[in-house]
């Protein structure tokens, strides 16, 4: 892996023109945003957990990650809602995930500009420790991929690619300090058992599976205005989740007044699929510095 990390891309924000909440968005998709053990199920040895019980729930929340990493890859769509005073702008993702190898491959279409052509899907390319972007950052060739080095993100990636990969998502329920049982729901006509709590990203970045997400999440530490960050999952009878929504809040960039509030959804379907991903070849990285100019945003 630290041969694959060399010659990662650096990326470059130029001054803020204070066109804000589309300007965050821009920032969010080239990944430097402005950022400054489990519970016991109790009862008898052999019961079957409760998950009405709040501690059981919290035993629930923390292993959907292990959960997830352990069933087949699958298809997912992800949808990232940032809204600053009265406007909000969406950032959609479709693909495929290997939930236990930790890579997938997602097309994420930006927000449009207002009388501007309709731009061409941002492809990203996830594995662990890394991020590859095709057709994103000012003066890329079209042919070129720019890769990113997780750990160099202000958020360790959670949400400036412009989606919260599955993995991810997962993962930060290891963090999870309160949960609650709502019982069962439908959900895309199937029945979904739905909790809610709130999720810590510091606790979640101390119980990471592997080395790779616990540098990620650690990163992520202090970068959010606040770092409990609510949930609601959905899971179906094998435990598995099937949504996951959080909700983050960092500081505007460009000195406007409030926060931004960025609602992440991920969503995973049609378990079983095959997923097949190519990592670029060395000779089709971008070496150079990525720049972001915020003054090609359209005013939010």
């Amino acid at each position: 892996m630290s041969a694959m990390r060399r010659g990662a891309s650096r990326v470059r924000p130029r001054p803020s023109a204070g066109r804000r909440l589309r300007g965050a968005a821009a920032l969010v998709l080239v990944g430097v945003v402005g950022l400054s053990g489990c519970a016991g199920a109790g009862g008898e040895p052999d019961a079957a957990p409760d998950p009405g019980r709040p501690s059981d729930a919290l035993s629930v929340i923390r292993g959907v990650p292990d959960t997830l990493a352990a069933g087949p890859g699958s298809r997912v769509t992800t949808s990232l809602q940032l809204a600053s005073g009265g406007t909000r702008i969406a950032i959609r993702g479709e693909g495929v995930f290997d939930h236990a190898a930790g890579v997938g491959e997602l097309l994420v279409t930006l927000p449009e500009d207002p009388g501007a052509a309709r731009a061409a899907p941002v492809t990203e390319v996830f594995v662990p420790g890394l991020l590859y972007m095709r057709n994103r950052g000012a003066g890329v060739p079209a042919d070129k991929w720019v890769r990113v080095e997780i750990d160099s993100l202000p958020d360790g990636n959670l949400v400036t690619g412009g989606a919260t990969d599955p993995v991810t998502a997962a993962e930060l329920l290891r963090g999870a300090q309160a949960a609650e049982y709502h019982g069962e729901v439908e959900l895309d006509g199937e029945k979904a058992r739905l909790y809610s709590g709130v999720t810590d990203i510091a606790a979640a970045s101390r119980a990471a599976g592997d080395e790779d997400r616990r540098r990620q999440l650690a990163v992520a530490v202090g970068a959010f205005t606040v770092g409990a960050v609510p949930f609601e999952v959905y899971l179906d009878e094998r435990g598995t989740p099937r949504r996951m929504r959080h909700e983050f809040s960092f500081a505007a960039t460009d000195g406007g007044a409030g926060p931004v509030e960025v609602v992440s959804v991920t969503e995973l379907y049609d378990f079983g699929t095959v997923v097949k991903v190519r990592l670029p070849d060395e000779g089709d990285i971008y070496a150079g510095a990525v720049v972001v100019d915020q003054t090609e945003a359209a005013a939010g």
